[in-house]
């Protein structure tokens, strides 16, 4: 870690260090650190040291080129102020690490990347995002480029929700990553990083959920239909669950998303009350209540998460029919109300006097304005605790004029938000 802080600078400042491996009592009814370690460990604030290290053993030749390292690790941060889901001490991250001959093919893994990262938080997460690269100030220490997905929260907050850098040849220069070439001259490997972490979490409760709890896209929902028995005796009780359990079997007989609908059945011994509500709050995709009557008629009793009220009968025959359709209804649903939110809450902005309003006190959402590398911006804008997010792959199709609160030339247009 020394010799990488030393090679690029602004990392490994905020590592959790271990310096004694035991404690014992103080004397005063507490403990004190003992038995002082001869050299201190630092536990794992990311991979890229470790990785390193590693692939300087690794590579020799272009022949053992490209290195393709994918993992899910712990990794421990030094957070003062912490926040639930996302900005934690500890944190599950996905992380993945490449090395290349090229730097064609570090660039082109590097974009492959956050291209994959947009597709998941649009697709799957029903969350729509901005792709664009980072500024030099956001920029991952060391990165020679680093691009990111932003998405806005229902605060009108942005959120980091994943990363992919191009580290061009500086981590291979710090870790000694080198490789004899075709025509056997020796060079060093250029290299990635890129990782989403349970910061996703976070931002599928902030983007989805309203004042009765959270609401799950169908394709990330651990059940996408639950079934809610109802029965007043053991004789009904005996005669709901056998239509449940026929129920519950054709429904996982159909599929969607490519994998079978996952049903869960809610027979624990509560009032209707309590047990609908508890599904509400955790945001099960699809509610379905079966009594006596359903069974007369054949029918069921079908809520969806995403509509507001209590639901409404159905043919059994035909809810089943349907459910895919319904999933994916509510998979679009969930995104086009959060894509519509984005919208209203973004505007092109090129007045200093507008840009200062539209950020003042707590308002804001994303602001599309001109940016242009300079100190005296990035200045302001700390004054405001407003960053410029990204510079978007879509840019407006007219030139920016003036940059934001500075009177120099402006480059490109960014994204500006206040941020988690």
């Amino acid at each position: 870690l020394e010799k990488e802080a030393e090679h690029v600078e602004g990392f490994a400042k905020e590592c959790a260090v271990v310096t004694h491996h035991r404690l014992e009592p103080d004397g005063e009814g507490g403990l004190k650190p003992a038995g002082e370690l001869e050299e201190p460990l630092i536990v794992r604030p990311t991979s890229e040291t470790i990785i390193g290290e590693m692939m300087s053993k690794w590579v020799q030749s272009y022949r053992d080129l490209p290195v393709l390292l994918n993992q899910w690790a712990n990794v421990v941060r030094w957070e003062l102020r912490t926040r639930l889901f996302l900005r934690t001490a500890e944190f599950l991250w996905q992380e993945g690490h490449t090395a290349h001959a090229t730097r064609e093919e570090a660039e082109a893994e590097t974009r492959q990347m956050v291209e994959v990262y947009a597709a998941f938080a649009r697709e799957t997460m029903a969350m729509p995002v901005t792709v664009g690269e980072k500024t030099p100030e956001e920029r991952f220490p060391g990165a020679v480029a680093t691009y990111a997905i932003e998405a806005m929260m229902q605060d009108g907050k942005a959120l980091q929700a994943g990363t992919s850098h191009f580290l061009g040849q500086n981590f291979a220069k710090a870790q000694d990553i080198l490789f004899l070439d075709a025509e056997g001259v020796r060079q060093h490997a250029w290299t990635t990083s890129w990782g989403v972490s349970t910061r996703l979490v976070g931002g599928l409760i902030m983007t989805h959920s309203d004042d009765d709890g959270l609401r799950l896209p169908p394709k990330l929902a651990p059940s996408q239909v639950v079934i809610l028995p109802i029965y007043r005796d053991d004789e009904q009780r005996a005669a709901v669950l056998e239509y449940v359990a026929s129920l519950k079997a054709d429904l996982e007989a159909k599929t969607y998303d490519g994998e079978r609908i996952r049903v869960r059945v809610d027979d624990r011994d509560l009032r209707g009350g309590e047990k609908t509500w508890g599904w509400v709050k955790k945001g099960v995709p699809v509610r379905v209540e079966v009594g006596p009557r359903d069974i007369e008629s054949g029918g069921v009793f079908v809520a969806k998460r995403t509509v507001a009220g209590k639901g409404q009968p159905m043919n059994r025959d035909e809810f089943v029919a349907g459910i895919e359709q319904t999933l994916t209804e509510i998979q679009d649903q969930l995104y086009a109300e959060a894509d519509k939110y984005r919208a209203d809450q973004t505007q092109q902005i090129e007045s200093e006097d507008d840009f200062r309003d539209y950020f003042a006190g707590d308002n804001g959402g994303f602001a599309i304005a001109p940016w242009v590398q300079c100190e005296e911006l990035n200045e302001r804008l700390a004054e405001m605790k407003v960053t410029a997010r990204c510079l978007p792959d879509e840019q407006p199709p007219e030139a920016p004029h003036k940059a934001i609160l500075t009177d120099k030339h402006p480059t490109h247009w960014a994204v500006y938000a206040k941020a988690y």
